[in-house]
């Protein structure tokens, strides 16, 4: 009685990749200057600040890389205005190393996302001396070594945002040339190449953020227009298409940063006007909430980066 299988294939359990759990913002300015980091737990609460090793750096890049680690690299010293390539490590229990010598053209305003399929990252575009927009990038290992420079493709830009989505790809996105503002897009493949530009979608901006959520997907989230602070996100399909502009939930803003955490959701942290600590957390559906306010302890912060880590 009853059915005898003959094969069992299809009800194997299949290994599932681990996902990033908690995130780190690190570096930018405040009004004292100084140089720490906020730790984001598995449940998007945000860590009051921490002292870190390194130089204070403003306009930093950061991308989660080997999985469940983070690294920060390039930026503007906030002493003196020169801008950099260096890199500071952050282990998977959230402890950013002392900086490091980096490799790559020294540059601000940059955006980096992970990629591939074995923890790479890649850092793209942003300015040189005299604030020149290129179109370069480097990637990162999954040990967190930076390679040299790779001629880029697309229009040099710089106060764009990047993240991952799919599986294993990322994109670049809006910025400002060398005049304006766009919301073109560049794709990366699997293996780190970034592709020709695509036509943009939605409102043209700069010092915006974003961060992967649900899994594949990605969001783009506030910045500024010639006029104004905004609050609008766009969302990124699965499939790396951007859709048009939602309007946001939560004070118009930019030059703040963005993490996933959880597993499958993001966080936007930071910001001006007003450097403030307010956030947003961003939902599995890629729902962005109202304003979370800082907690005691979280100094506002702008011109900062943010990055998810460990697998705990």
């Amino acid at each position: 009685k009853g059915w005898i299988p003959i094969s069992d294939d299809a009800v194997v359990d299949a290994p599932v990749a681990p996902t990033t759990q908690k995130g780190i913002f690190a570096f930018g300015g405040n009004s004292s200057g100084t140089c720490t980091s906020n730790l984001v737990n598995s449940s998007g609460t945000i860590a009051a600040d921490v002292d870190i090793a390194g130089t204070p750096k403003n306009n930093i890049g950061a991308s989660t890389y080997g999985g469940d680690k983070a690294i920060f690299a390039f930026g503007e010293n906030q002493s003196g205005g020169v801008k950099v390539n260096v890199r500071s490590l952050v282990s998977n229990s959230g402890v950013v190393a002392s900086e490091a010598s980096g490799a790559g053209t020294a540059r601000m305003l940059v955006a980096a996302s992970t990629f591939g399929s074995s923890g790479q990252a890649i850092f793209g575009y942003g300015a040189t001396a005299g604030d020149n927009a290129v179109s370069m990038s480097n990637i990162v290992n999954n040990s967190g070594v930076i390679a040299s420079d790779v001629t880029g493709v697309g229009t040099g830009r710089r106060m764009l945002a990047a993240a991952r989505y799919g599986t294993g790809l990322a994109v670049f996105a809006y910025g400002i040339p060398g005049s304006g503002r766009t919301s073109i897009s560049n794709k990366v493949n699997t293996s780190g190449v970034i592709a020709s530009d695509t036509t943009g979608v939605g409102t043209g901006r700069s010092s915006l953020a974003a961060t992967a959520f649900g899994g594949d997907k990605a969001i783009f989230g506030y910045g500024e227009d010639a006029n104004d602070a905004l609050s609008v996100s766009n969302k990124v399909s699965n499939t790396g298409v951007i859709a048009a502009d939602v309007t946001g939930v939560g004070t118009a803003r930019y030059s703040l940063a963005a993490t996933d955490f959880g597993g499958d959701k993001g966080l936007f942290f930071g910001g001006v006007p007003g450097t403030v600590s307010l956030s947003n957390l961003v939902s599995n559906t890629g729902v962005v909430a109202s304003n979370t306010a800082g907690a005691d302890g979280v100094t506002g912060k702008s011109l900062l980066a943010g990055a998810g880590f460990s697998f705990s």
